[in-house]
């Protein structure tokens, strides 16, 4: 009887599990789709772009020094003035390289004299020897007097022309257009080449603009670009001042090193702005963006597109019954809320751009156009920041394809 009974139980609690499965089963399979916002991808002009932290260089700098010990009897500028090539800035006490210069003057007027002289005996030497009233011997010495004669009057040319040389080094005159810095030294204080720098002036009109730009990002621009280089010319710089505002003047490149400095993986590449109004200072920060001036024809889709995983960034496409799949991709600049797509996607692919997170490669979908326009339709592309200085490329997010 209790064989009966615990068969029966066995019977029954099968049964029951049965009906739980084949319910299950039912179940899942009248589930639907599920739902996703999907975009075609489509070919747009695109301007490229990229932001950088820069430094603003002058490109003019000197450090007034002087050439001459002496004393300084006079500084002639103001601290933080406007100066002009060849303004009078400092002047030294001139009393002995006044001195300098005549005592040497007096030097080369009587080596001029016995040069007078000398000439005079080697003449008088040719007319007797003619007659061999003089030995030969004679004459010669009298031609050797006169040309080391010569020779005294070159020497004490070359130093009356230092002695002035000097007495033109008391007056420091300004080397270049610029503005000038405070004065290190005042009035009284004697001075020497040793002495190190009086005032510094730097020239603010035009003036450069440093930055770094990874290789990687020029590799991107580049392959980007099509015919695989970007012409200086072809670009065009903009800076972001400090309060947030835009610089009025654009740059241009003129400058890009010839090496990547191997420490940071990055190539300097220099920038000349017009500076008229002074707001650009030497030494001070700026934030970057180079833009590209023609637009050029790129796949571009919306960031969120864009999953992760270990072997890079990835998209999930909607294709035949429905089904979504994984296409691995490779993205170049942002473009505001979109990215390029350099390679991994063709024209006309569809995208899922939302509801990633409910899908799987394999798993079929309900696509439905999303209701949102890229934000690159018009062409345009607003810079994208990054923690890095320069224009990002991917996002993360759980989706993963299968058999990775």
């Amino acid at each position: 009887m209790a064989d009966r009974q615990g068969s029966l139980g066995c019977t029954i609690a099968a049964g029951a599990l049965s009906l739980l499965v084949g319910c299950g089963a039912a179940a899942a399979q009248g589930a639907p789709p599920p739902a996703v916002s999907v975009m075609p991808v489509v070919s747009r002009q695109v301007t490229e772009t990229g932001d950088f932290l820069g430094r603003v260089t002058a490109i003019d700098k000197v450090d007034i020094v002087a050439r001459v010990p002496g004393f300084i009897e006079e500084r002639l500028f103001t601290e933080g003035q406007k100066v002009k090539t060849g303004d009078l800035l400092f002047r030294l006490e001139q009393a002995t390289y006044k001195a300098a210069v005549e005592q040497q003057r007096a030097n080369l007027a009587k080596a001029k004299a016995t040069a007078v002289n000398t000439a005079l005996q080697l003449q008088r030497g040719q007319e007797l020897v003619r007659n061999q009233n003089i030995p030969q011997s004679t004459l010669d010495q009298r031609a050797a007097d006169d040309a080391a004669a010569q020779a005294e009057i070159m020497q004490a040319q070359a130093l009356l022309d230092q002695a002035q040389i000097n007495l033109g080094y008391t007056e420091i005159r300004s080397p270049i257009n610029g503005r000038i810095g405070l004065a290190i030294f005042t009035e009284g204080n004697l001075v020497s080449p040793s002495s190190g720098t009086l005032a510094t002036i730097v020239s603010q009109d035009p003036i450069y603009v440093t930055f770094p730009v990874s290789d990687r990002f020029i590799q991107d621009v580049q392959q980007a670009s099509g015919s695989g280089r970007i012409e200086p010319q072809d670009v065009v710089v903009k800076l972001m001042l400090a309060n947030g505002s835009e610089y009025p003047q654009t740059g241009k490149i003129d400058f890009t090193d010839v090496k990547v400095d191997q420490n940071t993986d990055t190539l300097l590449v220099r920038a000349v702005f017009a500076n008229p109004n002074r707001i650009l200072t030497d030494g001070q920060y700026a934030r970057v963006t180079a833009e590209r001036k023609t637009p050029v024809d790129a796949l571009v889709i919306p960031q969120r597109a864009i999953l992760t995983d270990q072997s890079g960034n990835y998209v999930l496409v909607v294709g035949e019954g429905n089904k979504a799949a994984a296409k691995h991709v490779t993205t170049g600049a942002n473009q505001g809320a979109d990215v390029v797509v350099q390679q991994g996607l063709n024209d006309g692919d569809v995208v899922i751009v939302d509801g990633v997170q409910k899908v799987r490669p394999g798993q079929e979908v309900n696509p439905a156009p999303t209701s949102e326009p890229s934000a690159s339709a018009d062409g345009s592309a607003a810079p994208a920041g990054g923690g890095s200085g320069q224009s990002g490329s991917s996002q993360t997010a759980p989706a993963k394809p299968a058999g990775n």
